[in-house]
């Protein structure tokens, strides 16, 4: 009986020794936010995030793509929430909408890696972080469509559609600046994204901007801003 107590004894002291790890988790997610909670994050862009989070740490590559992920970490929870929230409603997309979905967020992923490979040079890590943080405007805005209920969007204005041509354009420009076996190989690629169909004209303007991003060089001005 003593050995018994002696024991429990030696564990209570050990679970008193090691630290619970999920202060370090807290801390380590409050130096990811620097003080900020996700949704002050949010109401600022990505840009001025990273402007802000890298002037308090400091400019180096390591700090901009950690700064990166946190944002893409707070923008990946608001998405989260807002998909559970429809489909606790029951106001969510049904299983063949999120099936579709999923088919072209596939599609998406596939083009993303055939493109950032082809680049020369090919991406680094830096431009794969904002590559991954700025794909999630697609699963957010696929939901968001369901919050706001809005299914049959205006179409284009005049300017709207003369911006969509030119950004059509400017991504076949780029396409022929890679290997002709290249080019076919990812502009393959590029149309299994729409394969499925169903896909907003706005949500194809965005494609469009994105795979611009992907492709073009880092030494040219950008072709748009970010998407958030």
């Amino acid at each position: 009986m003593k050995s018994i107590y002696s024991i429990a004894f030696a564990l209570v002291l050990l679970s008193c020794a090691v630290p619970s790890a999920e202060p370090a988790q807290k801390q380590s997610a409050s130096a990811d936010h620097i003080g900020l909670t996700c949704t002050q994050i949010l109401q600022i862009s990505s840009t001025d995030w990273i402007k802000k989070f890298t002037a308090a740490k400091d400019a180096t590559e390591p700090s901009t793509i950690q700064a990166i992920s946190s944002y893409g970490k707070c923008y990946d929870a608001r998405t989260n929430r807002l998909a559970a929230s429809l489909e606790k409603s029951g106001k969510g997309p049904l299983m063949g909408a999120r099936g579709n979905f999923g088919d072209f967020d596939h599609a998406l992923n596939d083009f993303t890696a055939k493109a950032l490979a082809v680049t020369d040079p090919p991406a680094d890590a830096q431009k794969k972080a904002y590559a991954a943080l700025y794909e999630k405007q697609f699963r957010y805005d696929f939901y968001r469509e369901y919050a706001l209920k809005n299914f049959n969007p205006p179409p284009f204005t005049p300017e709207e559609s003369d911006a969509f041509t030119k950004a059509k354009n400017h991504f076949g420009e780029l396409l022929g600046l890679l290997p002709e076996d290249k080019m076919h190989e990812l502009h393959r690629s590029f149309g299994e994204i729409f394969s499925a169909g169903g896909v907003p004209d706005a949500t194809k303007f965005a494609v469009y901007r994105y795979a611009i991003f992907l492709l073009e060089s880092p030494t040219q001005t950008p072709y748009s801003p970010p998407p958030f």
